[in-house]
């Protein structure tokens, strides 16, 4: 699947169309540059959900998690600031990961060895790239 988005305001239905084509896959490594996208397209996916207070990535705490009311709970991973897989393990990465919650990784390359089989990559590149 591919989604083009152009325009800031392209992005509520973007995200819609994104988790209406996902067919309920949970685990979603996010790719791309940095500056391409990533925070901006997961908050969209957020609201997309119903979660309303939506505070940004997260950076320095590595995970934020909130609660949808039609999707459950959800997590969104920023692991840039990440040294080690063992510092995932430290989160408890595993049972998030596991846990049959959704889960939005960015910068997933930092703990490919720990993502479940069956996680969606997905690429985010920007027309500069």
């Amino acid at each position: 699947m591919t989604i083009e988005i152009n325009t800031l305001q392209d992005l509520p239905t973007a995200a819609k169309t994104f988790l209406e084509e996902t067919n309920n896959r949970k685990v979603f490594a996010f790719d791309g540059q940095m500056g391409a996208g990533k925070t901006t397209f997961i908050i969209s996916l957020l609201k997309a959900m119903g979660i309303e207070d939506v505070e940004g990535s997260p950076t320095y705490s590595l995970v934020n998690i909130y609660e949808s009311p039609a999707f459950g709970r959800v997590h969104h991973f920023d692991l840039y600031r990440l040294n080690s897989e063992n510092e995932a393990y430290d989160i408890g990465i595993e049972e998030m990961l596991y846990g049959g919650d959704y889960c939005f990784i960015e910068w997933p390359e930092k703990i490919s060895n720990l993502l479940p089989e069956n996680t969606i990559w997905v690429y985010i590149r920007s027309n500069n790239q």
